[in-house]
């Protein structure tokens, strides 16, 4: 079994910026990722409000320069590691892969969330078919057709945008009759002609082989409405990645986000937690790159100042 000095859960934002600093730090330090690096940065068409690009930044490139600078200070990054178990018996940590395990001194669980899926007839059917959940991902396959984006916060509204590059007609789908995302996405939005439905929840998503069309419930008319389509982008919010934190005994709110303190510390001794996979109510890249900060610096402490950090768990 490989044993670590720090091994971090999750290479989006928050996992490699906390191995910069532990790596730069001088802790041996191992990131462990289930897909790609990156997190669900790496699927934003283009990130406007991350300082220092005043032109905006492609979720791709960001997460690229992320990821050279980790790696840089000498953090490992093992991709299609996707952590099944942790087991914390006699107060050893021992993180379990789909490969192998490993035991680290401490552990910074920064495993982020997925996106959430609307549970409708069809969804899973035409999945990859005409159904997804990443414009930059799929956005090229519906060059000159018609799509349709569910969804309501700054993430559909960014996908609508990006989409309004390539599709023929762009319409965005939601449930209340005003959206949550920000302002000036808003203005962006209504410039480029993107058709709102507005007060609409979707209720099916047939086709053949392909996605054909959706069946949306119209809530202020009481009826449904079928409108022909080629593609579904779903973006109607995210869900933590912490079963296996759960199940092991971290503390989680109602929602599944693990609950830390003011120095990311979770409930168990030696563990932290930072990013999008914790209770923090503002999910942004910045955000979670100042708990990655902190919870590198702590782990920092409680590898090498034992006998101060570990006091604090008393």
């Amino acid at each position: 079994m490989e044993r670590w000095e720090l091994i971090i859960i999750g290479a989006g934002p928050a996992g490699l910026t906390a191995g910069m600093y532990a790596a730069r730090s001088g802790l041996e330090t191992l990131i462990l990722e289930e897909k790609l690096p990156g997190g669900l940065v790496a699927t934003a068409p283009l990130i406007e409000n991350y300082p220092g690009f005043p032109e905006g930044i492609m979720g791709t490139d960001l997460a690229e320069r992320i990821l050279s600078q980790c790696k840089r200070f000498g953090a490992e990054v093992r991709s299609s590691e996707g952590v099944t178990e942790l087991s914390l018996d006699g107060g050893k940590k021992i993180v379990k892969t789909e490969n192998s395990e490993y035991e680290g001194e401490v552990l910074i669980i920064a495993s982020g969330s997925e996106h959430r899926t609307l549970g409708v007839p069809g969804e899973i059917e035409f999945r990859g078919l005409g159904v997804s959940y990443c414009a930059v991902c799929d956005g090229f396959f519906f060059k000159g057709k018609r799509v349709l984006v569910v969804g309501g916060g700054n993430c559909a509204a960014m996908s609508a945008l990006y989409l309004g590059n390539l599709a023929s007609e762009v319409y965005l789908a939601h449930r209340r009759d005003r959206l949550r995302a920000e302002e000036a996405y808003v203005r962006e939005l209504r410039a480029r002609e993107i058709k709102f439905l507005w007060n609409r929840e979707v209720k099916e998503i047939r086709g053949g082989t392909t996605v054909k069309s959706v069946v949306l419930f119209d809530k202020k008319a009481g009826k449904n409405e079928e409108i022909p389509v080629d593609g579904v982008f779903v973006l109607v919010g995210k869900t933590p990645n912490s079963r296996f934190a759960k199940k092991a005994g971290l503390e989680v709110d109602k929602e599944g986000y693990i609950l830390v303190d003011a120095l990311q510390r979770t409930n168990i001794p030696g563990i932290y937690a930072a990013g999008d996979v914790t209770a923090c109510p503002v999910k942004q890249i910045g955000t979670a790159l100042g708990q990655a900060v902190i919870a590198a610096t702590e782990a920092f402490g409680y590898v090498k100042q034992p006998y101060y950090y570990r006091k604090q768990w008393a």
